[in-house]
């Protein structure tokens, strides 16, 4: 068995309790935020890594109640599933299924949020990137564990380049995180050079108080 099929239920355990994790801080800053209008979250870094706004944007909220919540809902879920395969429970096929279509919806959302934060929003929120590793790597493992065990159906002829995708898992993967990395780098390319020619990070103008009545003014930034 390749080793990626046989570590399925470590990377659901791991990438789910990470993923539930980031979704639960993200729900709680949210909390915050609804509080007090001046807080500024945790992950307003500077003008680029800021989710200080985040909140108030319509990405954040697309099903109209905060997006975290999914994540609150979903990722133990994963973590559960995980859990019980490493207890040597032999799942059916329809569960794996259902698991992997649930992943790619996930995925799909996690893409669209990448886009409106680089193209729309221009700005990052640092656990929304956290949520969108976890949600890239355990869609792409359930992927090679369903092709391996043959619950996807491919054609015969197709099965030397399914096999070769379960030896090369770890190369996909790979490949996948640093072309949105490269994506990352070059929407805000300006903004590298200059902290890189300055010597210092920017401050970033929401992070100077955190009193009550001083709303920050953090870039606008889409989250999961």
């Amino acid at each position: 068995m390749p080793f990626a099929a046989r570590i399925i239920g470590w990377i659901l355990l791991v990438t789910g309790a990470v993923g539930a994790a980031a979704a639960f801080v993200l729900t709680v800053e949210k909390i915050h935020l609804l509080r007090d209008p001046g807080y500024v979250p945790s992950c307003s870094i500077n003008p680029i890594l800021s989710c200080g706004s985040v909140m108030s944007t319509p990405q954040a909220e697309v099903l109209g109640f905060p997006n975290p919540v999914i994540g609150v809902l979903t990722f133990p879920v994963l973590a559960t599933l995980g859990l019980v395969v490493l207890t040597g429970a032999r799942l059916p096929r329809r569960v794996w299924l259902g698991a992997n279509l649930g992943a790619a919806a996930g995925v799909l959302f996690a893409h669209w949020l990448i886009f409106q934060s680089l193209y729309r929003i221009h700005a990052l929120c640092p656990y929304c990137m956290v949520v969108w590793v976890v949600t890239i790597t355990a869609f792409w493992y359930l992927t090679v564990h369903n092709l391996h065990h043959r619950h996807l159906p491919a054609p015969a002829s197709w099965r030397p380049a399914v096999d070769a995708v379960v030896r090369n898992h770890s190369v996909v993967l790979t490949v996948w995180l640093l072309a949105v990395v490269a994506a990352i780098g070059v929407q805000f390319w300006d903004y590298w050079r200059t902290l890189a020619s300055s010597g210092a990070p920017r401050s970033h103008p929401g992070t100077a108080s955190r009193r009550p009545g001083r709303p920050g003014r953090g870039c606008r930034a889409a989250c999961p």
